[in-house]
């Protein structure tokens, strides 16, 4: 089967194994179901996910142009703290950046390679543990905006890394941790304009199941520009990574806009 595909990031599905899909041209691909087939991935140009133009990819699956004009990858998707939406105050496109910046966020902790603290909106639960591949995950606080997230994210930076090592992570090679033990420890630390939205008595801690049948030892990642085809089989999925035999992973959400032709063998 022949599968024509402008890369996104993969659409997931929590349960008691993460399922795992990408949307093609006349389908969506359940990549669980191809675990131990044969896949082959042949680059066929770029689609800018902004313009739609066929223009070499930049970011985030934005050509350059688009990257420096769009509202929707600001300084500020990176760098919650740089939310000025609560403010009144534009940074590309006052209206979108208020729909995204005045929602409810989450500050999380998560175990992916090592204990990391991170930011995402309320309504990105579980989705963003999951393209993060971590294995579990805690909430430890609910804040009304982006701007006081990502300024209790900066605090606890200085205490907890903010950030996943990706070749640990598709390893397996993760710390063991209690988040409940590492929230308290962190508590002090949470800004005083934060500390009513603690969530103090939050005692759940989501597990993750990935499916993934052998974890790599050894890994290298697939550029599609200088590897326009590729040929391996599938042996696992995690975070946005597909994990082939070889030691191959590929990161979808890294090549987001490249158009691929999808070959199930």
């Amino acid at each position: 089967m022949q599968y024509k595909a402008v890369l996104k990031k993969m659409i997931t599905e929590f349960g008691d194994e993460i399922q795992y899909y990408l949307n093609t041209e006349k389908d969506f691909l359940n990549f669980n179901q191809l675990l131990g087939k044969e896949l082959e991935f042949t680059f066929n140009g770029y689609q800018c996910l902004c313009c739609g133009e066929d223009k070499k990819i930049f970011r985030q699956g934005f050509c350059y142009d688009c990257f420096y004009k769009s509202a929707a990858v600001g300084d500020w998707i990176m760098k919650p703290e740089l939310s000025t939406a609560h403010k009144g105050i534009e940074d590309r496109d006052l209206e979108y950046e208020k729909s995204v910046q005045l929602q409810p966020h989450i500050v999380y902790l998560a175990v992916s390679s090592n204990v990391k603290v991170g930011v995402t909106r309320k309504t990105q639960v579980p989705t963003r543990w999951i393209d993060q591949g971590a294995s579990k995950a805690l909430e430890i606080v609910e804040v009304p905006n982006r701007y006081l997230a990502g300024i209790t994210e900066v605090a606890l930076k200085e205490f907890v890394a903010d950030k996943t090592s990706w070749q640990k992570m598709l390893k397996n090679d993760i710390v063991e941790a209690d988040l409940l033990q590492e929230r308290e420890a962190l508590k002090t630390h949470i800004p005083k304009e934060v500390e009513p939205y603690f969530l103090e008595n939050n005692s759940k801690v989501t597990e993750l199941n990935y499916p993934v049948e052998k974890y790599p030892t050894k890994i290298r990642s697939l550029n599609l520009e200088k590897t326009p085809s590729f040929t391996g089989k599938l042996i696992g999925v995690k975070g946005q990574y597909l994990l082939f035999e070889n030691g191959t992973v590929f990161n979808v959400r890294n090549n987001e806009g490249y158009k691929v032709i999808l070959t199930v063998k």
